[in-house]
């Protein structure tokens, strides 16, 4: 017997094939109410089977019903991009490996140079206010994420 979860997964999966577009607009009440379990189900769902790994970005919004949009990410028509995450970044980088990544992107003109200073600046150690030893690693899945977004 399927779990519920499973069976979330495979709802909201065929919801984003029936609609045949690259995001879906969904309320996490209406959602758990179909289903009847808490939100907190969905939410779980959508953390371990919708993650940016997974090729999935998800906005939520709390209040008035909680609204989830769920984007796949298009790693198809991007290969460069797809290898740079997966192979470049790995769970460490340095701010100088960055800033060469970065500025490869601005000369490939996959982001522009107001996109490529402000990823410069989230990824600064000046701004990761975390102990040294783990900056780089926190760096690494920040710059990551903001690859997979310049995906979507």
């Amino acid at each position: 017997m399927p779990r519920l979860s499973d069976i979330i997964e495979e709802f909201i999966k065929e919801l984003l094939e029936e609609t045949g577009e690259k995001e879906l607009e969904i309320g996490r009440n209406e959602l758990a109410n179909h289903f009847s379990c808490a939100p907190s189900q969905i939410n779980y769902v959508l953390t371990t089977r919708f993650s940016t790994d997974s090729g999935y970005y998800v906005e939520s919004r709390r209040g008035g019903g909680g609204c989830i949009k769920i984007r796949r990410i298009q790693y198809e028509n991007n290969e460069p991009l797809r290898r740079i995450i997966n192979e470049k970044i790995g769970g460490s980088i340095t701010y100088g490996t960055s800033k060469i990544i970065i500025q490869g992107l601005v000369d490939r003109k996959i982001i522009n140079i107001k996109e490529a200073n402000i990823m410069k600046a989230a990824i600064n150690d000046r701004s990761l206010l975390v102990p040294p030893e783990n900056k780089n690693n926190i760096r690494a899945e920040i710059l990551k994420a903001m690859l997979r977004v310049i995906l979507l």
